[in-house]
């Protein structure tokens, strides 16, 4: 599967203060400090329903895109977005919270199933299966039944603080990534064997549950429909 270079980067999360902080956002994490360190400031755009960043990444330019939809909806603005500056699913990186890594753990992956996770599952029925992913290790609670309470809330501060490390070495190495493709930066990302000691959970199935949601923590959030947190 050839993947073209990258040229916007989703981060997959749930607007509003009660998520801000939560797991399930880490994604949202990851594009925030990409922007931080690169001077970018996101703004809402109702056309894409999604927080738009552009930065200069190494002399390239780079979009960051954060959806506001729920977490099971993150696909409608990805492709959105995707339509309009006309790129291909290849040249668009998403990076997401992912239980099947421990806290710490941060993987590049190009294309492949969603695993369960209801934000890739979206994003992949809207443009498809062959787009590279940031997996950004969060650790599983031990259970599927416990997933969906587990990615909702706040992480105690002896796994915050590996997953924010985590963060801040993947954003290390986005330079390499823009400049010489996704393999050259797993290579670099990939130093270190994969801590096989996190939880997996009892009864199979590692993706049960994954997803998260937006709605809370605006004023009256969209709610309704099939949209949900789970």
């Amino acid at each position: 599967m050839d993947y073209l270079p990258v040229k916007a980067i989703v981060g997959l999360g749930n607007p509003g203060d009660r998520y801000a902080d939560t797991r399930h956002n880490a994604g949202f994490w990851f594009v925030d400090e990409l922007a931080r360190r690169h001077g970018g400031s996101f703004a809402y755009h109702k056309r894409f329903d999604a927080e738009v960043c552009r930065v200069r990444v190494d002399g390239g330019e780079l979009w960051l895109v954060k959806p506001h939809s729920y977490m099971n909806r993150s696909g409608g603005p990805v492709r959105a977005f995707m339509d309009y500056y006309r790129l291909k699913p290849g040249e668009m990186l998403v990076a997401h919270d992912e239980l099947d890594h421990p806290p710490g753990t941060v993987r590049l992956k190009e294309g492949g199933g969603h695993g369960g996770h209801n934000g890739l599952r979206d994003v992949s029925r809207h443009i498809g299966p062959e787009y590279p992913r940031l997996r950004i290790g969060v650790g599983h609670p031990g259970h599927r039944d416990e997933v969906t309470d587990y990615v909702l809330r706040r992480a105690p501060v002896g796994e915050e603080r590996p997953i924010r490390d985590a963060v801040d070495q993947a954003v290390d190495v986005m330079p390499t990534l823009l400049e010489k493709g996704v393999q050259q930066a797993m290579n670099r990302l990939h130093t270190k064997p994969a801590d096989e000691s996190a939880k997996r959970p009892a009864g199979g199935g590692s993706g049960a549950g994954k997803g998260a949601g937006k709605g809370a923590g605006k004023a009256g959030g969209k709610g309704g429909g099939d949209e949900r947190p789970d």
